[in-house]
């Protein structure tokens, strides 16, 4: 019977230990994915060409602070932002959408508060100036640029329906203190902020992180031909 009852608590001993184990686990990997790092997959080719559909991508949390958008199921109910501020012009930002905030969304950030946004046939207008756009070479036939924003920052977009595609002509857009302006890479197929119905103004609670760099990118084909291995740990810009 003792030798029972050293086995049992033995036994429950083990369990104990697994179970506790098991919990920090989880909770480190709950804290490293809200304050440190969290991974994100790209749906859509609303980024194209800077992300591709099947990109895995890692989010700095701590780049603009923290918000209860920053915790799984917004635990932490913290007001407004705390230890940052909102991210700067050409960020490639991920965020909750603020019309359907159970939907993560990953756009550029083109406007900052107070700025004025236009499109006029295809040609971004901030501030009453039109910024610098020059023609590169085709990507999968679609036409790309590279496009200057005000703080000289060059990134690439793309215009597969040129110049006069139903999004290339918008009213202006004066975007409200405490938010932001967010445009997707790919301008005749993305749904962002020039959509207000849809996506809107971003509020700065809303943001999750800024999109670092791609860690792994799956195509089409079968595991494991479908590897991009050319964009393991390439830099978002």
């Amino acid at each position: 019977m003792a030798e029972e009852a050293t086995m049992k608590k033995s036994w429950l001993k083990n369990i104990w230990e697994q179970l506790r184990f098991l919990f920090f686990a989880i909770l480190f990997a709950v804290l490293l994915r809200s304050l440190l790092y969290e991974p994100f997959r790209i749906p859509s080719e609303s980024m194209l060409p800077t992300l591709l559909a099947g990109d895995y991508v890692f989010v700095s949390k701590f780049s603009y602070g923290y918000s209860s958008h920053s915790f799984p199921f917004g635990i932490v109910p913290i007001k407004g932002r705390i230890f940052g501020t909102g991210p700067e012009r050409g960020d490639v930002a991920v965020f909750k959408n603020p019309i359907t905030p159970s939907v993560i969304y990953i756009k550029r950030i083109i406007g900052l508060p107070g700025d004025e946004i236009q499109v006029i046939n295809g040609r971004l207008w901030i501030n009453g100036e039109e910024l610098k756009r020059e023609r590169i070479e085709e990507f999968e036939g679609s036409l790309q640029y590279t496009e200057t924003l005000p703080n000289d920052y060059l990134h690439m977009i793309l215009e597969q329906d040129g110049d006069n595609g139903w999004s290339d002509n918008t009213r202006i857009f004066n975007v409200p203190e405490g938010h932001y302006f967010g445009m997707g890479d790919n301008r005749d197929n993305s749904q962002d902020s020039r959509f207000q119905s849809v996506v809107g103004f971003i509020p700065e609670e809303n943001f999750i992180g800024r999109a670092e760099v791609t860690w792994l990118s799956l195509g089409d084909n079968f595991w494991p031909f479908s590897i991009r291995f050319n964009r393991f740990m390439k830099k978002i810009r």
